[in-house]
């Protein structure tokens, strides 16, 4: 029997047995090797977000193809994969114009997994990665090439493709650039390194806890606190006072790009005549724009290179049994990334 961990109500999770259907049509199963705990993850815990209960949680995550449903072709048993949770759909009026990374409805799988007692389970973006074994879509599993270890592999399926593709995707910061990243967890240190891998002049970092800034001049940052007159500023925090934070920090025709997740409810007030005179814009990244066959090979490439820095995320190596803890780290500020090993 297969196990994973189900939220069943809002603040309410348990670690499961679970039943892995075999794989339909188009689809592929995966026996996951790695998971990242998200705070996507811990903000569905806390919010629901908009997932149908009960919810297999888990979205960042990296494995080993088991079986694959007849018309796969580009998958086998045996393939090592990172899911992806923003594949193209191919069909929609984006995908149709050719603008594939503003696909808002990536192909999923329904009714393939289920508790002891029947009930099916959603999976937390099409994923379901908190389990031994996971049924998706064949376009979420990205094919890798060996010697990337799971642990770090699985962190490119979401915090790393998110940051390094806000920057590169969403941002097209160029070289020279300015810019400034609040919150520097898993997402935001990504963002650095994006940055860095654009070429920015300077790189100010902001967060509460002096071990992120500590970690984020590691990664590339230049500079603590705030800037001035900047080019760009990365909200990976999204709440209103960082919206606000960023907006003051940026120069003549400045970028805010949105990353973090917001609360239920909240709302950013903006000077309207700041924003006129100043010729500021505010941008949404959605996981960095990222479409996983494009962008996942290119990342895997960059940290085999060593351009990118993935074994330095990974704070802490947990069990599946360990999710609560893994949550409890997440919002003390304790880790950068506590990744589930199977």
């Amino acid at each position: 029997m297969d196990r994973g961990v189900v939220l069943s109500e809002v603040g309410r999770f348990d670690l499961e047995e679970i039943e892995v259907d075999s794989p339909g049509e188009g689809e592929v199963l995966v026996r996951i090797e790695a998971s990242g705990v998200c705070h996507s993850d811990l903000h569905l815990v806390e919010t629901g977000w908009a997932h149908r209960l009960p919810v297999l949680l888990g979205h960042e995550g990296a494995g080993v193809v088991e079986e694959v449903g007849r018309g796969v072709t580009t998958l086998a048993p045996g393939d090592r994969v990172v899911l992806g949770w923003r594949s193209p759909c191919g069909a929609c009026r984006w995908c149709m114009r050719g603008d594939v990374r503003r696909c808002r409805t990536p192909p999923g799988v329904r009714d393939r997994l289920h508790l002891a007692d029947g009930r099916s389970l959603s999976q937390t973006l099409q994923m379901g990665t908190f389990a031994t074994r996971t049924v998706v879509h064949s376009a979420a599993a990205i094919p890798i090439a060996d010697g990337l270890p799971p642990e770090q592999a699985c962190l490119i399926g979401c915090s790393v493709a998110t940051g390094v593709g806000s920057v590169l995707n969403t941002a097209d910061v160029w070289e020279g650039a300015r810019v400034a990243v609040i919150g520097c967890g898993a997402v935001g240190l990504s963002v650095v390194q994006g940055a860095r891998l654009a070429g920015a002049s300077e790189i100010y970092a902001l967060d509460l806890e002096e071990r992120k800034l500590v970690a984020a001049e590691a990664f590339g940052a230049t500079h603590r606190g705030p800037g001035a007159k900047l080019d760009f500023v990365f909200d990976v925090v999204g709440r209103p006072e960082t919206v606000a934070q960023g907006l003051e920090m940026l120069g003549h025709a400045g970028t805010l790009v949105y990353i973090g997740l917001p609360q239920p409810g909240a709302a950013a007030a903006i000077d309207l005549q700041q924003l006129f005179d100043r010729r500021l814009r505010v941008v949404v990244s959605h996981g960095g724009d990222h479409v996983p066959a494009l962008d996942f090979p290119q990342l895997v490439q960059w940290a085999r290179e060593g351009k990118i820095d993935l074994a330095g995320m990974v704070t802490k190596r947990v069990g599946l049994e360990d999710v609560a803890q893994a949550f409890d780290d997440l919002k003390a500020g304790e880790v950068i990334r506590s990744v589930i090993l199977f």
